[in-house]
């Protein structure tokens, strides 16, 4: 009998990554690869972008390039159309018929979700950009932000950096006086930029804009946070309150059975979520002021999206394969309403 194999993608607008895993759910094979965001690239050429990394990863698990993956789940950034989502489909089953027998297409955001619980929850994306996805056991999702830095990204690294430029320009302009010293945010928005005046800035922020150098700054604005700069202090705990009012938007469309344990799971991804300790009371101070009557887990994966991207195509085509969630992430707080202290007495284990 020919070995069995499971696939999962979990793909973003700068890279994405593969991971194969045999019936026992034993990663046999992971790879990077590029961009696989179809409306970046297009369905066709997203399409041989995920078989040149099947390809690619057939030969690490010493997988035969004739073998089909059972199940091959594709969590990809610009997946929220169903529309779009059964195109890529459709191209993969007929100019790529080697690569898997089925296909699950839906969202980047799921892989993160799924990687932790088979339940659903809530991920909390906080990166260059920033997103809210709640996904409820009933299979129905809910989103807050995810619409880029014209829109939205509260929170995000974008966010930060453009807000410690804002209010260094706000005062000087004298529009809105900074709640604390700018010397040292500006000098380090000087040192990113290579630039000497406010003049100077208005060619990153416009003619030559990349939304994720204008990020780069927020590292050099966590590491003066760390260093005890307080406007930059600032800019964090107010990121930590954006973070929690996207967590607040979507906690009234949370399905009772979601949070029967009493806890709620928030996948936290992103590169800003390093910084929780500077986030962490802004963030709690804006949570606190919820209506929710369960406890909020926050936890960090230690394992990559592409395996909830796994499991997803496995249960979705209802196969069987091992796994152990506890081995996928770890908590790093839990935030339990005052309501529910006296009745739980602080006891929130086995809560995923």
């Amino acid at each position: 009998m020919t070995d069995v194999y499971y696939g999962g993608i979990e793909g973003g607008a700068t890279h994405s990554n593969l991971i194969i895993c045999d019936k026992n759910g034993v990663i046999v094979a992971s790879v990077p690869g590029p961009s696989t965001n179809h409306w970046m690239v297009g369905i066709a050429e997203c399409a041989n972008r995920i078989a040149k990394m099947v390809e690619v990863g057939k030969c690490e698990g010493k997988i035969h390039q004739s073998v089909k993956l059972k199940t091959l789940g594709l969590s990809l950034s610009g997946c929220e159309q169903e529309s779009s989502n059964n195109a890529l489909e459709r191209e993969l089953l007929y100019n790529h018929p080697d690569v898997s027998e089925s296909y699950v297409v839906c969202s980047d955001t799921l892989g993160s979700v799924f990687t932790a619980s088979p339940k659903g929850g809530l991920v909390l994306i906080a990166g260059t950009g920033s997103n809210a996805m709640l996904s409820n056991p009933d299979g129905k999702t809910y989103n807050c932000g995810g619409w880029g830095n014209m829109l939205a990204d509260e929170g995000s690294a974008w966010w930060i950096s453009h807000k410690g430029v804002k209010t260094v320009f706000d005062h000087m302009d004298g529009l809105n006086i900074s709640p604390y010293p700018i010397d040292t945010v500006w000098e380090l928005i000087k040192l990113h930029f290579s630039v000497d005046s406010r003049a100077d800035l208005l060619d990153h922020c416009y003619a030559k804009f990349q939304k994720s150098v204008f990020a780069g700054l927020c590292v050099r604005l966590a590491n003066a946070a760390d260093e005890g700069d307080e406007l930059s202090k600032y800019l964090f705990r107010e990121a930590g309150r954006q973070l929690a009012k996207a967590t607040l938007a979507l906690t009234p469309k949370v399905c009772p059975t979601l949070v029967k344990s009493g806890d709620l799971n928030i996948v936290c991804v992103g590169s800003v979520w390093k910084s929780w300790h500077l986030l962490k009371e802004g963030f709690l101070s804006e949570i606190a002021n919820g209506s929710f009557n369960f406890g909020l887990v926050l936890l960090r994966l230690t394992q990559q999206m592409a395996l909830g991207a796994v499991y997803i195509g496995v249960d979705a085509k209802k196969h069987n394969m091992p796994r152990e969630y506890s081995k996928n992430y770890e908590v790093f707080h839990y935030y339990q309403k005052k309501s529910l202290c006296n009745n739980n007495n602080n006891n929130h284990s086995n809560h995923i």
